[in-house]
């Protein structure tokens, strides 16, 4: 067993966590170092859960798993207030790296684990949105899954990491996991499925294009990544790249893709308020069905997802042409949802349109004309054209783009559609 010291290399405080209402998101905020009673804290950043932002949708829950690490380094990590990294290379060898308290950085958790020391618990999503359900639905996020250390001074500079001290302050590498020496003589490693990071191309914002996707180590490097997610071999080092999150990026845990936004990024992004105003004037311009003659209009978010209503606004996909809800032209030969457009004849899903209500996924106010091929989430076009070109992890080396807002797997040439809205005949 080998001790090997690595001082303030990171910061085991854990400052307050602020949840706001939405169930797919959370605040990472501090106190303040100089703070006073009543101060507002200082926001650092949110994390939203890509695929979690439906409306009505149901809360997810994590399994509390049981910590379990190495017998013969029980005595030597005993010591709760000591942060320390374990990695075992063989039975009879291990080296432990001691972490010492950081006073200039907050750190926050993140994983399946519902034990305190976890500060934002995520679960695993379905492909189509929503959480894995059933008794063979076992998780692949890891119970301490990364950690992510904020500067408590300006520009607070947020960094992430792989892996999270456990209950006992500590971080178990065991056979299985890639670790290596680095040329500096120092340990790092990756954790079993890995935590990959993407940072957007020009900002999350109208200009942005989707990044190249990286692997995070447990000290922070970033590497290409691996042949599949849990290869012992890792990639190889990207020394002109960082661990500092920008915003827009994302973070993917293999099972939940998180995006982060920053304080100045979220002043760009729409307000629910704006997204409310653009929906009561899409409204106002009474679009109607192009056959049935009725006027269509986009239901309120306070109503909840549950069944479309009358007015509802329904879509082709594959054309964008706009109609209200009918039960002709379908042809089941081509799939139980394949219909056909009455005013082009192209045949292919018919879905009702939803307006996306999470303003952080959105890269500009700009108008709601797009929607998401084949789930109907409608948002701007730049937001609808990023997102459909980003792809996201799926599996252990597979990468599909999907609708940010219900996690639905995109399909068609561009995976989103233009609207066509007919107006009123008076």
């Amino acid at each position: 067993m080998v001790l090997e010291g690595n001082p303030e290399v990171g910061s085991p405080r854990t400052s307050d966590l602020q949840h706001p209402g939405n169930q797919g998101s959370c605040i990472l905020s501090s106190p303040g170092e100089d703070a006073q009673p009543g101060e507002e804290p200082i926001k650092y950043g949110e994390l939203i859960v890509l695929g979690c932002c439906e409306e009505g949708g149901e809360k997810t829950e994590a399994q509390r798993g049981e910590v379990t690490g190495p017998r013969a380094l029980h005595q030597a990590l005993s010591n709760r207030g000591q942060h320390s990294i374990s990695y075992t290379l063989s039975r009879s060898h291990s080296v432990i790296v001691e972490y010492t308290h950081d006073s200039d950085t907050d750190m926050f958790q993140i994983g399946r684990s519902t034990e305190n020391m976890i500060d934002f618990v995520v679960t695993d999503t379905s492909p189509g949105g929503g959480a894995a359900e059933g008794p063979s639905a076992q998780s692949t996020i890891s119970r301490y899954a990364c950690r992510i250390l904020c500067d408590r001074r300006p520009p607070y500079t947020a960094r992430i990491y792989a892996a999270g001290f456990d209950a006992s302050s500590n971080i178990f590498l065991g056979e299985r996991a890639a670790k290596w020496r680095t040329p500096d003589g120092l340990m790092d490693g990756l954790t079993t499925n890995g935590v990959l990071v993407m940072h957007p191309a020009g900002g999350f914002s109208e200009d942005s294009a989707p990044g190249v996707w990286r692997e995070i180590s447990v000290c922070g490097n970033v590497y290409t990544l691996r042949d599949s997610r849990s290869a012992q071999q890792r990639g190889k080092l990207v020394e002109n790249e960082s661990n500092v999150l920008q915003d827009g990026s994302l973070i993917d845990l293999c099972g939940a893709t998180l995006l982060w936004r920053t304080p100045a990024g979220l002043l760009r992004a729409p307000t629910l308020k704006q997204l409310e105003a653009q929906r009561q004037e899409a409204n106002a311009a009474r679009p109607q069905c192009p056959v049935g003659l009725s006027t269509l209009a986009f239901p309120s978010p306070a109503r909840g997802r549950t069944a479309p209503d009358k007015q509802q606004p329904w879509v082709y996909v594959r054309c964008g042409h706009v109609h209200g809800y009918h039960g002709w032209g379908c042809r089941r030969e081509r799939g139980p949802q394949e219909r056909e457009c009455p005013l082009c004849r192209l045949v292919g899903p018919y879905v009702p349109l939803w307006l996306g209500q999470e303003a952080g996924l959105c890269l500009d106010p700009g108008p709601p004309s797009h929607a998401f091929a084949p789930c109907g989430h409608v948002c701007s076009e730049k937001t609808a054209r990023y997102w459909a070109q980003t792809p996201l992890p799926h599996g252990t080396h597979a990468f599909h783009a999907a609708c940010p807002f219900c996690g639905a797997w995109l399909t068609g040439e561009h995976g989103c559609v233009r609207l066509i809205f007919q107006g009123p005949l008076d």
